[in-house]
């Protein structure tokens, strides 16, 4: 609902000339509170908007700023982690040289010992078989057989040695393969940790290449979404700068319209009797009423609005008044119908000149 105050109905020539020109400056003015005062809801809506935009932003902001801050927590965990894992990784790479040159050692090993085996098999094979097709010498032969006590005693020294001979070799075949069984299974041993060091430095630098992948990824979706962020907060706090001094100018142009419409209304002279001052008796703050008709009951302007407080017919109806408009009541039924209106302070907005000298 909007309450205008309309140009007072002057006297003489030099009233009319001079309504005149108030009429030229204030229809202006007059137009500018209606619309400006909408101009202003919209902005100040919009800057409201903004603002919670802005909320919206910096909380987000904030939380961003969590998530980098843990994240550079974790960064700074992985990369103690990766050092450590490097440690490991060049230990492991070490060991696997060393084991690698043993490995070497033993596969050569290996194969000396089973060379010698297989030449201790062989001297052992032509001893046996020597043996199977010759026939066993007997004591008492050989003693019968022989030329002569040196005869015999040569005879029983090769024997002996003969027999000696063969147990040499059979010891040495049985060492010979114990060491190769050994040699076998320590390369066997070898083999299998040359494989487990393999795969574990394997394991250990694709560990490496997953973590500093993540990492590099988180890092640059949070840098993007903050720099999206702080873009769109500095793009709403110009926003909000921009609405904001629209506001300030319209609230200026209002206050000087209101300043001229109060200047005219001093100075011009009213068919509507003389103006009540501020000790009118009032139901509303008096800077309104002076604001609105200057005191006067003043007959309907060009929206209908009329009396003390520029109440529209519809208005004036639909809180009780009587009559057809409200400058043709009495000042105490017009107190009455604004008191209504006016609801302690909860009605203000229904002036529009009490945004303009700040009561809402």
């Amino acid at each position: 609902m909007s309450f205008r105050r309309r140009r007072p109905i002057p006297h003489t020539i030099a009233a009319t000339a001079l309504a005149v020109v108030v009429a030229l400056a204030a229809a202006p003015a007059g137009e500018l509170q209606s619309a400006g005062a909408s101009s202003i809801g919209q902005l100040n809506s919009q800057l409201g908007a903004q603002q919670a935009h802005q909320q919206s932003l910096s909380a987000s902001l904030s939380r961003l700023a969590g998530l980098i801050s843990a994240l550079d927590g974790q960064i700074s965990l992985v990369q103690s982690r990766e050092a450590t894992v490097r440690a490991e990784l060049a230990q492991d790479r070490a060991a696997l040289a060393k084991a690698q040159v043993a490995l070497a050692k033993e596969r050569a090993l290996v194969a000396m010992l089973r060379g010698r085996l297989a030449r201790a098999r062989m001297l052992l094979s032509r001893q046996l078989v020597s043996s199977y097709e010759g026939d066993r010498p007997d004591l008492v032969t050989v003693v019968l057989d022989a030329n002569g006590f040196t005869d015999l005693l040569e005879k029983l020294d090769f024997l002996h040695r003969a027999e000696q001979q063969q147990q040499t070799i059979i010891s040495v075949t049985r060492a010979a393969k114990a060491q190769a069984d050994s040699a076998a299974k320590q390369l066997a041993r070898l083999e299998a940790s040359d494989r487990e060091m393999t795969q574990a430095a394997t394991v250990h630098a694709q560990a490496l290449a997953g973590m500093n992948a993540l990492l590099q990824s988180r890092q640059a979706a949070l840098a993007q979404a903050r720099a999206a962020q702080q873009a769109a907060l500095a793009a709403s706090r110009a926003t909000a700068n921009r609405l904001q001094s629209q506001i300030n100018r319209l609230k200026a142009e209002q206050a000087a319209a209101a300043a001229a419409r109060a200047a005219a209304s001093a100075t011009i002279p009213t068919a509507a009797g003389p103006a009540l001052g501020p000790s009118g008796g009032w139901v509303i703050p008096y800077a309104i009423v002076l604001c609105e008709s200057g005191g006067q009951n003043l007959p309907p302007n060009s929206a209908g609005a009329s009396g003390y407080y520029q109440i529209i017919p519809s208005t004036w109806q639909l809180f009780g008044g009587t009559g057809p408009a409200a400058y043709l009541a009495s000042k105490s039924e017009q107190d009455a119908v604004a008191s209504r209106i006016w609801n302690g302070g909860a009605g203000a907005s229904n002036w529009v000149c009490a945004g303009i000298v700040g009561i809402h």
